[in-house]
């Protein structure tokens, strides 16, 4: 389990994700049908870094306002719960409560507290209630209200003066999580073109930084650019090599070597599921990745085979970063373990709920089926 990971999110009156309560693992696979929650539950999850980062506004926009996101016909408001492990004590809980204010929204109600005696109720950070900011000094052991010009848009958390510990170490590790839509690798998307060089430990969202991100790993962490390597010499038999090729001042192309051929093939000219297949390898065996990784759909684009190189590449970055990815692939699911798969379905009244693969009563079919089997089957459910 990673050190201060997060282990636990409620969410209550987002989209169909009604009334969900879910654990949180080191890989969190959601399978499911369309429509049941799962990209929902990668938005709530984005929504809440957002928070943590002063964009909750912005973001909520870009979702169509919290009238856009709220459960139809059954929420007034949206609550957001996140739970975070804490080595030898207990966890850290943060609490956020959304309500309508016209057109738009208030914070009715937000806390971060820990449970620190085994008596008594829990020790909050924070504890605010609509205009009414409060942080707790911890050095001066009294509550502080804001000095300085606070935002009633965004939350107390992300405003949260940075020399009290905890909550910033909170904060810090919710904010920079990050979600991962499926690549542009349209002819002129960022990927496909040369990139300007600079210091970059992630391949961008977009791939905006792929070949900087490659480049300055084979340059100073060469073990990491070999597995790399190594990772699509698996996947492309054919596959020699990568190199970066300058194109301009300060600007860098990308060749990819095959051995069928004597020239090297440039970035646009890969094909899409060859360009999708490399920006996941080197995200996920990039040295920068945040607390958590969200990652819709990474199955787009790849041939099949390559789902197994896939489900070991996300298992191994699970060490280093909180993974939750949304897929509807079979293939996948087929190489993975029960444990690492979370299975989202309607409840009778149309709302969401997550199930862990383990949790279920598989054992039998586990025995003569193999995991991806059993769901095609529909004894996990998930599957209308």
């Amino acid at each position: 389990m990673l050190e201060n990971s997060f282990s636990h999110i409620g969410i209550r009156g987002f989209r169909r994700l009604a009334e969900l309560q879910a654990e949180l693992r080191p890989l969190n696979v959601l399978i499911g049908a369309n429509g049941v929650g799962k990209t929902s539950f990668l938005d709530a999850f984005a929504l809440l870094a957002a928070s943590a980062r002063g964009a909750m506004n912005k973001e909520l926009g870009e979702m169509g306002g919290l009238v856009g996101v709220l459960t139809n016909d059954r929420a007034s408001g949206l609550a957001l719960d996140l739970s975070m492990n804490v080595p030898s004590h207990s966890p850290v809980d943060y609490h956020l409560l959304l309500a309508l204010s016209g057109a738009s929204y208030m914070i009715g109600e937000e806390t971060l507290s820990q449970q620190r005696h085994e008596e008594g109720p829990p020790s909050k950070n924070i504890a605010s209630h609509g205009t009414d900011i409060k942080y707790f000094n911890a050095d001066a052991k009294k509550w502080v209200q804001p000095t300085w010009e606070h935002s009633y848009a965004e939350t107390s958390l992300s405003q949260v003066p940075k020399m009290f510990r905890e909550p910033e170490d909170f904060r810090l590790k919710l904010s920079s999580s990050t979600f991962y839509h499926c690549l542009n690798v349209e002819p002129r998307a960022p990927v496909r073109l040369p990139q300007q060089m600079r210091p970059a430990d992630l391949p961008g969202r977009q791939g905006e930084d792929l070949v900087s991100c490659l480049y300055s790993l084979r340059e100073t962490q060469r073990d990491r650019f070999e597995t790399i390597e190594d990772t699509l010499k698996t996947a492309f038999p054919g596959f020699e090599r990568l190199d970066f090729p300058p194109v301009a001042a300060g600007m860098l192309g990308m060749t990819w070597k095959d051995r069928a051929f004597s020239k090297p093939v440039y970035a646009h000219q890969l094909s899409e599921g060859t360009l999708r297949f490399l920006w996941l390898t080197t995200l996920l065996q990039s040295p920068g990745l945040t607390a958590v990784t969200l990652i819709d759909e990474p199955e787009v684009s790849l041939h099949p085979e390559m789902l197994s190189i896939l489900a070991e590449l996300m298992r191994e970055a699970s060490q280093r970063t909180q993974l939750i990815v949304a897929t509807h692939s079979d293939r996948l699911v087929r190489f993975l373990k029960p444990e690492e798969v979370a299975v989202m379905d309607l409840n009778e009244d149309g709302s969401a709920k997550m199930t862990w693969a383990d949790q279920m009563d598989l054992g039998e079919w586990l025995a003569e089926y193999t995991l991806d089997e059993v769901w095609r089957l529909g004894r996990m459910g998930g599957r209308a």
